[in-house]
């Protein structure tokens, strides 16, 4: 052992709030939740979000070049959803 401690802190985050947060740090927003769209106000986003039809780990990855040239042909702040 090093001697190194990290402290982890938690705290709960309403979507929206999650959301703002992610735009403050990133351009893009994958997720596979299809209510997102239903539950939150995606015109005043300022990140791009690409909705994927799965969270499983192993059709993500047999399809990462489908995914990656779907986001590189995604406009800023798009919206786009891909069936894998």
């Amino acid at each position: 052992m090093f001697g190194l401690r990290s402290k982890l802190v938690l705290r709960v985050i309403k979507n929206g709030e999650l959301l703002k947060a992610a735009e403050r740090e990133f351009d893009l927003l994958i997720t596979s939740d299809k209510n997102l769209r239903y539950q939150q106000n995606l015109e005043a986003r300022t990140l791009s979000i690409l909705l994927l039809s799965t969270n499983d780990r192993s059709v993500i990855e047999l399809n990462a070049e489908l995914i990656l040239r779907t986001i590189s042909l995604m406009d800023r702040k798009g919206y786009a959803e891909l069936e894998l």
